[in-house]
């Protein structure tokens, strides 16, 4: 990873993609871990996580993950799931956040040196492409060590920096590495 000690940073961490990147690869998530790791390579500046929750669900198994994360350092970005029924007439479930992260992306890039966007998602190719124009590093967290690989290959490319998830686990893994709690699962997009 290459980070310089007096660039500011924040993270923008899409929490499906990485929860699922993680369980793709057999381990959980330690987010005190994480940040901590991160605030140790520049000046942090913020740390934010996306995720679509439940909202008409009397209890959520993402809302205590989601409310450690608010009192613990991170800006929690939420938005309700979105039900719907497809042209088959299955009922399906949408919780997409890329436009909040994109656009908080874009805010932030006023006043950091250094974007770290934690998804592989082929869509912020050009979100990562705009904020390089503006004079400014972009970093991709995400994984190609998965069948498939869960980072686009345009998105890797564009990034100043790919940041193979896997060789962080020694140092963000919870639990010494054991597969993701289902309780903690993030909805998908």
């Amino acid at each position: 990873m290459l980070f310089y000690p007096s660039e500011k940073l924040a993270l923008f961490i899409d929490g499906a993609n990485l929860y699922g990147a993680a369980k793709g690869l057999g381990f959980d998530i330690d987010y005190k871990r994480l940040l901590e790791l991160f605030a140790r390579k520049g000046i942090l500046v913020r740390a934010f996580y996306y995720t679509a929750v439940a909202e008409d669900q009397e209890f959520s198994p993402l809302r205590p993950l989601v409310d450690w994360l608010d009192y613990n350092g991170f800006s929690v970005v939420t938005k309700p799931l979105k039900e719907f029924t497809d042209p088959t007439g299955r009922r399906r479930i949408k919780g997409d956040m890329d436009i909040e992260l994109a656009i908080d992306v874009m805010e932030m890039s006023g006043c950091i040196d250094h974007a770290v966007i934690f998804s592989g998602d082929g869509d912020f190719r050009r979100l990562v492409e705009a904020v390089q124009r503006k004079g400014r590093r972009v970093s991709v967290v995400s994984t190609i060590r998965t069948n498939p690989p869960l980072v686009a290959d345009e998105l890797r490319r564009q990034a100043d920096n790919f940041i193979e998830l896997e060789e962080l686990k020694s140092q963000i893994a919870r639990d010494g590495g054991k597969a993701p709690s289902p309780q903690f699962a993030p909805a998908s997009a």
